[in-house]
């Protein structure tokens, strides 16, 4: 059994490795380079968001079927439910305090605002979510949702770091910690999932695998997918699995 929190320290890592690397660099990375990182990073995790739905469908090809109509069904479900909760303009607004708080920037350090502007947008990110609960909900992995979430906020941090200056590695210690609660709940949550006769724990990893899937669409600049909308899905999947199947 693999430690639960490797995923969410790989994550805290990158942003301390991200901001390192920002300080003892002259140069900033050259936009060819951020653009190949992304598109590397986005096949990535196309790959890895389909690898964790197609595993998490298994038994016969009629099973199957039926736990991917679930599945979309919570989707669909938790789209509107996140719409009533406004998850998206929530998630929305936390970039765009981001944006003021940099178009404020005077050009002197702010390690305040740097620590502030870091920790509310990896913080807010749907990955930390998704990322978070599948590494609790399989003792036996960590969860690479959050090796992509590392390499994302550390391009983020490199970039934060040129206008904060040393504040934003802070931002790691209040990420971990809202991860690490994050996978605690996925924990206590799993033996309910595992000891029943429906796939339960299959159809919460299904959605998450699709979800980041959809976070894919967005690193490659494919289509803009409000994810954040979509998160009740990840409550409503074996709900849903309990009562109709």
């Amino acid at each position: 059994m693999i430690c639960p929190m490797v995923g969410a320290l790989i994550n805290s890592a990158g942003i301390v490795l991200g901001g390192g690397l920002a300080l003892v660099l002259k140069k900033p990375v050259s936009a060819t380079n951020q653009s190949r990182a992304k598109i590397l990073l986005g096949v990535f995790t196309v790959w890895f968001g389909l690898t964790l739905t197609l595993s998490s469908l298994n038994g016969s090809a009629l099973h199957r079927c039926k736990q991917l109509a679930l599945v979309l069904l919570a989707m669909a479900l938790g789209k509107l439910a996140g719409k009533l909760l406004r998850l998206q303009r929530l998630s929305n607004s936390v970039g765009q305090f981001a944006t003021r708080k940099m178009a404020a920037a005077s050009g002197k350090p702010d390690f305040n605002g740097g620590f502030r502007v870091a920790t509310a947008l990896f913080c807010a990110a749907p990955l930390a979510v998704l990322g978070s609960v599948a590494e609790g909900l399989d003792p036996n992995s960590f969860s690479k949702v959050l090796c992509v979430k590392a390499v994302m906020d550390g391009m983020a941090t490199m970039a934060f770091s040129k206008t904060f200056g040393r504040g934003v590695m802070l931002s790691a210690i209040p990420v971990l910690a809202w991860q690490g609660a994050i996978i605690r709940c996925a924990e206590l949550l799993r033996p309910a999932l595992e000891h029943q006769p429906q796939p339960l724990i299959d159809s919460v990893n299904a959605t998450v695998g699709l979800l980041v899937f959809c976070v894919a669409l967005i690193i490659l600049q494919l289509k803009k997918v409000s994810v954040a909308d979509y998160l009740p899905s990840l409550a409503l999947a074996p709900l849903l699995t309990r009562w109709l199947w």
